[in-house]
């Protein structure tokens, strides 16, 4: 007799991170994050604020960024310690204070543990004044 194995696979939730999420999904109609069962997937973070400014340092760019996945991750019950995957996306190449900025937020977020990271150079991200943009994978224990 074969062996029948259901997988039952929940429904997927969309969040919105309040503030500048609600102007993303109201002008472009997208969200921020998806959680399916506990795996949790987010768009791309940019550096930006609730008004879609960026700072003028990339250091702080890089920094907001970071934070604004803390926020989106929230959304969906999830944080930076759940945090398995990250993808960043740079535009102007990697000048050292790339890496050494990812490298201290790395440590600052997730202390415990290394995440898989795959790092693009990219020639434009979906606003003129962005230098980086990260998407995280996060799975909830």
């Amino acid at each position: 007799m074969p062996l029948i194995l259901e997988i039952k696979v929940s429904k997927p939730e969309f969040f919105v991170t309040p503030g500048y999420g609600n102007k993303f999904l109201d002008s472009l109609h997208y969200s921020q994050a998806v959680k399916i069962d506990n795996r949790v997937e987010t768009s791309g973070q940019g550096g930006w604020n609730d008004d879609l400014q960026f700072p003028e340092s990339l250091e702080d760019e890089i920094a907001q960024a970071f934070k604004n996945v803390e926020r989106t991750l929230a959304t969906a019950g999830a944080s930076w310690a759940d945090v398995v995957h990250v993808n960043s996306y740079h535009v102007g190449g990697f000048p050292a204070e790339v890496n050494e900025t990812m490298a201290k937020l790395y440590r600052q977020y997730m202390p415990d543990h290394a995440p898989i990271w795959t790092e693009l150079g990219v020639e434009a991200l979906g606003h003129p004044a962005m230098r980086i943009e990260i998407r995280v994978t996060a799975i909830i224990p």
